[in-house]
C-alpha cells in the first residue's frame, strides 16, 4: 500500500546521524549520509570491511555492540539496517519517544520516513518515490533519467544558479516567475553551453528574461 509522502530534502552538513547494523545495509546507509556530509555513528558488535575501512579513515565512528534504548538521543535521523528486521517495532517505538525520524530498510511498517531512489548529476538531484509501493519501479525510473540527464543539464542548473544570484542583488528576482524563466531556458541556450560558449548563453538567457532585469537597480 502506497503512502503519502511529503518529499523533503534534509541538510544534514555537520549533524549527528545514526547506523544501526555493521553488513551490507548500513554501509548503504553509511554512504549515502556521508555525501550529505553527516557526522555518521554505526553501533553494531561488528562491522563488515567496507564500514571497517570508514572507521580506520576516521570517516565514522563505530560503537560496538548491540543497540541499546536511549542510543538515538540526540540524532537528527537514524537509520536501522540490520540484515534482520526483528526489533525494529522497538526501535520506531524509541524513535517516537525521543521525536528523532526513523528509517528502517526494507521495513515501510516501522518507517517514520523512506528512501527514494536517488539521481545525482551535480548541481542536480532527483528523487523518484512509488510511496513504498514499488521499489523496483522507482530504480527503473533512476536508471532512465540517468541516461537522459546530461553535462549540458548540469551546466544549465549551475548558469542558472548563479543567474538567480546576481538576481537577487539587483532585487529583480521576484519578479521573475516560473514560467518566464522555462520559456528562457530554450534550445539555443543548451546548444550555446554544449558548445562551450558560457558568456553567449548567459547572455541569452538575461535577454530572454527581459524587461524585469533591465529595469532593475544594482543594490548599493
Amino acid at each position: 500500500m502506497t503512502r503519502p509522502y511529503y518529499p523533503v530534502f534534509f541538510d544534514l552538513r555537520g549533524r549527528p546521524a545514526l547506523v544501526i547494523g555493521g553488513g551490507r545495509l548500513a554501509l548503504e546507509k553509511v554512504e549515502g549520509l556521508l555525501v550529505a556530509e553527516a557526522c555518521v555513528s554505526v553501533v553494531a558488535p561488528e562491522l563488515n570491511d567496507g564500514l571497517r575501512s570508514l572507521v580506520d579513515d576516521g570517516r565514522i565512528t563505530h560503537i560496538a555492540r548491540e543497540y541499546e534504548r536511549g542510543d538515538m538521543r540526540g540524532m537528527t535521523v537514524v537509520m536501522a539496517a540490520r540484515d534482520e528486521a526483528a526489533g525494529n517495532a522497538l526501535l520506531l517505538a524509541d524513535a517516537r519517544a525521543l521525536g528523532v525520524p526513523l528509517n528502517a530498510a526494507d521495513d515501510p511498517e516501522h518507517c517514520d520516513f523512506i528512501l527514494p531512489a536517488v539521481v545525482r548529476q551535480p548541481p542536480l538531484t532527483l528523487a523518484i518515490s512509488t510511496g513504498g509501493g514499488s521499489p523496483a519501479v522507482a530504480r527503473r525510473v533512476r536508471e532512465e533519467l540517468s541516461e537522459y540527464l546530461d553535462a549540458e543539464t548540469s551546466t544549465m542548473a549551475d548558469l542558472a544558479a548563479e543567474l538567480r544570484g546576481e538576481l537577487r542583488r539587483l532585487h529583480a528576482f521576484r519578479s521573475i516567475g516560473a514560467e518566464d524563466w522555462q520559456s528562457a531556458m530554450d534550445g539555443q541556450v543548451r546548444i550555446l553551453l554544449a558548445q562551450r560558449r558560457r558568456g553567449q548563453a548567459k547572455a541569452r538567457l538575461l535577454d530572454r528574461l527581459g524587461a524585469p532585469i533591465r529595469g532593475a537597480d544594482p543594490v548599493s
